[in-house]
């Protein structure tokens, strides 16, 4: 069995119809480019490029998959995020919504919902909830979506009262 402490956050992927599009928009939230491609797969965002049989069959994809990606990341910390534009990708299906199984959306923090709710639809980005406070008032969500529909909840913690929750 694999010592639990030996795993550690890598990255999640999202493939995406247009790179730079959602380069844009993960920049809106915050994020940067960490690499502009997926080296080890041998992947740029300059123009798309083949994956090998063996990189193919190691991802669970078609080995004529082409595509052109890059590393974001948001501060130094992981875990990072992989956009892929898979070219002309016959396998391509509609989001997942927050009622279905397997991932469904990623959640990043803030100290100022509000605010970030007002830059972000200021700037464009779509959101499927505004603000709303939950009903134990531990938390304040938002849910938007990226421009190709993955879900992204933005939550604000109200850390005084986890630590009055936590203390009863």
């Amino acid at each position: 069995m694999t010592d639990p402490s030996a795993l550690r956050w890598g990255h999640i992927n999202i493939n995406v119809s247009s790179l730079e599009a959602s380069i844009r928009f993960y920049e809106l939230l915050g994020f940067s480019v960490f690499l502009p491609g997926i080296p080890y797969i041998g992947i740029r965002r300059e123009k798309p490029g083949k994956l090998s049989a063996g990189e193919a069959a190691a991802l669970g994809m078609p080995e004529d998959i082409r595509a052109r990606a890059c590393i974001m990341q948001l501060g130094d910390s992981y875990p990072k995020l992989d956009l892929m534009e898979i070219e002309h990708s016959s396998q391509a299906r509609e989001p997942l919504t927050s009622a279905d199984r397997g991932l469904v959306r990623f959640c990043l923090g803030t100290t100022d919902l509000m605010a970030e709710y007002e830059r972000l639809t200021n700037a464009g980005v779509s959101f499927l909830t505004p603000p709303e406070n939950c009903d134990n008032d531990m938390a304040s969500i938002a849910l938007c979506t990226d421009p190709d529909g993955t879900l992204i909840e933005l939550i604000e913690l109200n850390r005084r009262r986890w630590e009055q929750d936590q203390q009863a």
